[in-house]
C-alpha cells in the first residue's frame, strides 16, 4: 500500500481519543468482570468519587484508568450516549 506523501494528512484528535476511551473501557470493564465485579457499578463509583479503589488492578485497570481524566471520559461517555 503506497502512501501520497506529496499532501498533507488531517488528523483528527478527537476521533483518536474517542476510540482510545472506547478500548480503555473495554479493557478496564473486562478486568473487572473477570474479578467478579460489576463492571458498571466500579466505573461508575471511580467516576463519581476519583477514588481509584473502585477499579482493580487486576491487568493494570487502574492504571490504565487514571491514564486519561475523568472528566474527558464523561464527556465521551455522555457523548456517545446522546448519539444513540
Amino acid at each position: 500500500m503506497q502512501q501520497n506523501l506529496d499532501k498533507t494528512m488531517a488528523f483528527k484528535k478527537e476521533d483518536f481519543e474517542k476510540q482510545d476511551i472506547k478500548q480503555l473501557l473495554g479493557d478496564i470493564k473486562d478486568s473487572l468482570e473477570e474479578r467478579g465485579y460489576n463492571a458498571i457499578n466500579q466505573i461508575s463509583g471511580y467516576l463519581i468519587t476519583s477514588d481509584p479503589a473502585y477499579i482493580s488492578s487486576h491487568k493494570g485497570a487502574r492504571t490504565k484508568i487514571q491514564s486519561v481524566e475523568r472528566y474527558e471520559i464523561i464527556e465521551e461517555l455522555v457523548r456517545f450516549y446522546l448519539s444513540h
